[in-house]
């Protein structure tokens, strides 16, 4: 076995691992006065910004670095989704989470792509999908994450071994005004074999105990 396959198989065997630093977290003071009138919240596709070290660049053209990125959005919200619907279904929380396919399809039938959903504020959105607030996740990564699309450009530049960084932070919104309830910023670290599951699982692992909407909060 040669040198190269030597240090393949190690990153190999540290692909799946992701670090972490502590989170940051903010509640609004008057949480507890909007929280027994929320019934439903959406989950929107995370907005996602992968930059790129200069190689990777070179050999990623724009069509494929929106494809990773949208792959990517909906990689993050679906896992969420699921997070947080175990939760709803062990009565952890005091909401419902509303099906991540009927927030997409309302956004499809207003014609709102990613970028739009940024020009659009939480009250806005809300409104248009029925929803007492909105969850929305920013993800800021030197990785491309979606599998498919990471792996191919990890196999053309060689870029392996390097480790990245995700900046993720979640917000919640209420919808009658658009006020910001609780904030969430995580830092996780990782190789470029990391996926949105393994992220998703390291930010849940840690923001499911302090999600707010429990009955406690």
């Amino acid at each position: 076995m040669n040198i190269r396959t030597l240090g393949l198989s190690a990153v190999l065997s540290l692909a799946l691992l992701v670090s972490s630093c502590g989170p940051s977290i903010y509640l609004a003071q008057d949480f507890r006065s909007y929280a027994p009138k929320h019934k439903i919240v959406a989950i929107l596709p995370a907005s996602v910004t992968i930059t790129q070290r200069p190689n990777q660049a070179r050999n990623t053209s724009p069509e494929q670095m929106r494809t990773m990125q949208q792959q990517s959005a909906l990689d993050f919200q679906q896992r969420i989704y699921a997070w947080l619907l175990r939760g709803q279904s062990q009565k952890r929380y005091t909401v419902e989470f509303q099906d991540v396919a009927m927030t997409n399809s309302m956004l499809r039938k207003a014609n709102l792509t990613d970028d739009d959903m940024r020009t659009h504020s939480p009250k806005e959105l809300a409104e248009m999908l029925g929803v007492d607030a909105v969850l929305t996740t920013d993800v800021r990564t030197s990785k491309p994450m979606s599998d498919g699309a990471a792996v191919a450009v990890g196999l053309l530049v060689g870029a392996w071994g390097a480790t990245n960084q995700a900046n993720i932070t979640v917000n919640i919104n209420e919808g009658s005004g658009g006020k910001l309830l609780w904030k969430y910023d995580y830092v996780a670290s990782g190789s470029v074999f990391s996926s949105p599951e393994n992220m998703v699982n390291a930010l849940m692992r840690n923001a499911s105990k302090k999600f707010p909407y429990t009955p406690k909060s």
